[in-house]
């Protein structure tokens, strides 16, 4: 297993760098529901490795957690999000989200992913979503 981007937040302490990838067709945005913590509905992400550049983690994450392949990118987000508990133990990540399209067939990865799914606006609004995904949706006007 790779080991997590390390830096340190504004406060000081130590962060990992995240990435999130928001995918949608036909008004339906694709999510998974996590295995591990941070549990709840997200969209495809994860964190960024060592000597791995945002937009390299992206494309492997999607690829990881949904068997798709990224085609086109737009970053939407970037931030340094705090009480955002990984299952490293680490509480703060600097994240970078993009709108995504991407190709292929989707293939659960039960290493990962309880399932995956598309869901609309009105669905996405019931689910227990992920804190953070719960955040950047609210930014972005998800829900």
């Amino acid at each position: 297993m790779a080991t997590p981007k390390l830096s340190t937040s504004r406060k000081g302490k130590p962060m990992h760098s995240s990435v999130g990838a928001i995918i949608k067709k036909d008004d339906k945005y694709l999510l998974i529901d996590r295995v591990h913590e941070p549990f709840g509905f997200a969209s495809l992400a994860g964190h960024i490795d060592e000597e791995e550049t945002e937009i390299e983690a992206v494309k492997r994450e999607v690829e990881e957690e949904s068997g798709l392949k990224i085609l086109s990118y737009k970053q939407v987000l970037e931030e340094e999000v705090h009480e955002n508990k990984c299952h490293h133990g680490i509480n703060i990540h600097y994240w970078y989200v993009f709108e995504a399209d991407a190709f292929g067939e989707i293939k659960e990865n039960h290493r990962e992913t309880k399932s995956i799914g598309w869901y609309s606006k009105e669905q996405i609004k019931k689910l227990k979503l992920e804190p953070v995904w719960h955040h950047f949706f609210k930014k972005l006007k998800i829900v």
